[in-house]
């Protein structure tokens, strides 16, 4: 079979790996990102300074929301939210097992302990009220729902259980850039709202994170935090604004730098579209895989306004993933999965379980595949795709 080659629409760059025929994601970028960095790097000044100050304005503007705060990376957004909400030894914060391990990292450094709620169904991979209900203990402190792939939890229903519980909400929204539900966006039902801009994400910088908050007492703290606690930054002294600084809490080094900043401020600008390409291309694969006892592609009834960062499909029981996985790989097609449950891990088997069934995780560890999806995708390779997961399945049977 011959796959297609690359075609980008005008001006839309991307990083043409020579390794897959079609990779699993694509860099998307213009000549204005390149041209936005080259003013930083000759303007004499690259770390965290005005570039950093623009970029925050502009998601406070585009979420509504008071305070947006850039961190270096999305795992650091999500340590500073735990530290900042006072998790600390003897506390328990609920989050799925069926995302990236950098939730559950930072929850242990705090000192408290992850507690995995279950998924919804293998249709719906999202944690939802009632699992996040059933996980509740008089340990509980905080519930970190994970919008994965891009999809929005239930958000309301979420809210609620932590009202009647008083609980802190700290949304990993590292998916979800321009998602939203009922209208509001990822990231803004919380306490605290946490972005990550990795490589492979809608939005990205390379390495780069954001915590977004109403909460004004907090968004100060989440400053001091993420910058040693310092209350004056070198971009301040140097602007003539202080001569020297105090420390308040004993912080860390988390702060974005303006090349990054400047980068991910011209991406901003192209999330809507970007997004947009990626529902259609979510369209496209819906369309030609339909129904088929073999797979089934998650999310078909869904309510709200997605940012589609994954496309995957449920295999059925009896088809092997590697089998499949390994044929696409021969065929050129680069899949993955997305994720390893957390608590099969090693380091996490059995921790914060007591007992506690994670019985549709553990279906969608076993049975989740991860196809390419990136906004530059053209028809005729995800009808490639496709057919190479076609002839996957009738060999991994």
């Amino acid at each position: 079979m011959s796959l297609p080659k690359w075609n980008t629409a005008p001006g839309l760059q991307n990083s043409k790996s020579h390794e897959w025929r079609v990779p699993l994601s694509e860099l998307n970028w213009s000549e204005d990102e390149v041209q936005r960095i080259t003013a930083v790097l000759r303007s004499g000044w690259w770390t965290s300074g005005p570039e950093v100050d623009a970029l925050e304005r502009a998601f406070e503007s585009r979420m509504g929301v008071r305070h947006a705060i850039a961190v270096a990376n999305g795992t650091a957004a999500l340590h500073l939210a735990f530290v900042a909400l006072g998790i600390a030894a003897g506390d328990e914060v609920i989050t799925p097992s069926l995302t990236f391990v950098a939730a559950a990292n930072t929850i242990l450094h705090t000192g408290a302990v992850p507690r995995f709620a279950d998924v919804h169904s293998l249709e719906i991979p999202l944690v939802s009220a009632e699992t996040i209900e059933k996980a509740i203990t008089p340990k509980t402190r905080c519930i970190c729902p994970m919008h994965y792939g891009g999809y929005a939890c239930d958000m309301d229903a979420i809210a609620d259980v932590a009202r009647r519980h008083g609980l802190w909400i700290v949304e990993d929204a590292a998916h979800s850039p321009g998602a939203t539900w009922n209208g509001k966006q990822c990231g803004c039902w919380g306490d605290i709202g946490c972005f990550s801009f990795f490589g492979n994400k809608n939005l990205t910088c390379a390495e780069g994170g954001l915590l977004v908050t109403d909460n004004e007492d907090l968004a100060k703290k989440l400053r001091l935090l993420r910058s040693h606690g310092m209350d004056s930054l070198t971009w301040h002294r140097f602007q003539g604004h202080s001569f020297s600084y105090d420390v308040s809490l004993p912080g860390f080094n988390y702060r974005m730098d303006d090349l990054r900043a400047a980068l991910l401020h011209v991406q901003l600008q192209s999330l809507d579209h970007w997004n947009r390409l990626r529902r259609e291309r979510v369209r496209w694969y819906r369309e030609i895989l339909g129904a088929d006892e073999n797979w089934a592609v998650p999310f078909a009834n869904y309510g709200g306004d997605p940012a589609c960062h994954l496309m995957t499909v449920v295999l059925g029981e009896n088809v092997s993933r590697m089998e499949v996985m390994r044929f696409m790989r021969d065929q050129g097609i680069q899949t993955s999965i997305h994720y390893p449950p957390i608590h099969q891990f090693s380091f996490y088997r059995g921790l914060a379980r007591d007992g506690h069934a994670l019985e549709n995780t553990e279906a969608l560890g076993r049975r989740i595949l991860t196809v390419p999806l990136f906004p530059s995708m053209t028809y005729e390779q995800v009808s490639a795709v496709c057919e190479v997961l076609r002839d996957a399945v009738k060999g991994g049977k």
